[in-house]
């Protein structure tokens, strides 16, 4: 008898175990980024022009991502548009790269490490770095997404350099008074960088996975939404244990970069780019070479 409880507890272990290494998850985000506002004139650029051009930027800066996820790694990436004039090009890839997207998002959460690769300027980088560990603090309330229960949590973030979605406009008192000179029109001027933001999350302990979009992670339960005041980013579909598994494994291409070092390649050379343009930014026909 002892002998047959004993076999019936080993069998429920591997049972387990055998649940644990086939389980994997699917989940879809939508992502919505709020462009700063900007005012370009001369150059012949009209107010329709303008509003144009705010138009097609809030339209790229709309995207669905997908995540496959198991118990200790996740792969994000976003989903290809057919629809999507413009993002095909050198241009439209650089901008996808600066806004938060392009490539694969690799998170190994057992590792606490993450790869993602980039393409900026004509060049590959494979990022690989140590995940950032947020200091969450879990807030006491709750709401519906979906069917899913999910819990409140807030935490400050750095702001990677290389990330233009945190872009936004000065306020008028922490504008420096420059002497007086010849009139430049550079609106980057206008702008700044934050070098920290308030992170909402909200997660869901239905499912206990420490995985979350973009580089979102450590909470326990998955999370289903996250807001920086900029970009919302929202699930809107869970698939748990579908019967076509995928592989989630880690991108190898491009040059091996830790994320200061792609940071510090990215803002030297935007620097570099309104230099060449006279301080107003990138010229048409302008091209950038990395040394190696």
């Amino acid at each position: 008898m002892k002998k047959t409880i004993l076999t019936g507890i080993a069998f429920l272990g591997f049972a387990v175990s055998a649940m644990a290494q086939n389980f994997q998850g699917m989940a879809v985000y939508e992502s919505k980024t709020t462009a700063p506002e900007f005012k370009m004139e001369g150059n012949g650029i009209t107010p329709e022009m303008q509003k144009m051009i705010q138009e097609r930027m809030k339209k790229m800066l709309e995207k669905t991502f997908v995540m496959n996820f198991d118990k200790s790694a996740s792969i994000y990436k976003e989903e290809e548009k057919l629809d999507a004039p413009g993002q095909q090009g050198p241009g439209g890839r650089m901008m996808n790269s600066m806004m938060g997207a392009g490539g694969t998002y690799y998170k190994n959460i057992k590792d606490k490490t993450y790869t993602v690769d980039k393409e900026f300027m004509g060049k590959e980088f494979l990022i690989n770095d140590s995940l950032p560990k947020l200091n969450w603090k879990l807030e006491g309330e709750t709401r519906k997404i979906g069917d899913y229960n999910c819990f409140k949590a807030t935490a400050v973030k750095p702001v990677s350099q290389s990330d233009f979605r945190n872009f936004r406009r000065k306020k008028e008192g922490d504008k420096k008074e420059e002497p007086k000179k010849e009139k430049t029109t550079n609106f980057m001027d206008d702008f700044e960088m934050p070098k920290e933001i308030t992170i909402t999350a909200w997660y869901t302990p239905d499912i206990p996975v420490n995985q979350g979009p973009e580089s979102y992670w450590g909470l326990p339960g998955l999370i289903l939404e996250v807001n920086d005041g900029r970009t919302v980013i929202v699930c809107s579909k869970v698939v748990m244990n579908a019967k076509e598994k995928v592989e989630i494994k880690e991108p190898k291409n491009g040059k091996v970069v830790k994320q200061k070092e792609y940071d510090d390649i990215v803002v030297k050379k935007m620097e570099e780019m309104r230099e060449m343009n006279g301080g107003q930014g990138p010229g048409r026909g302008q091209q950038m070479r990395f040394g190696r």
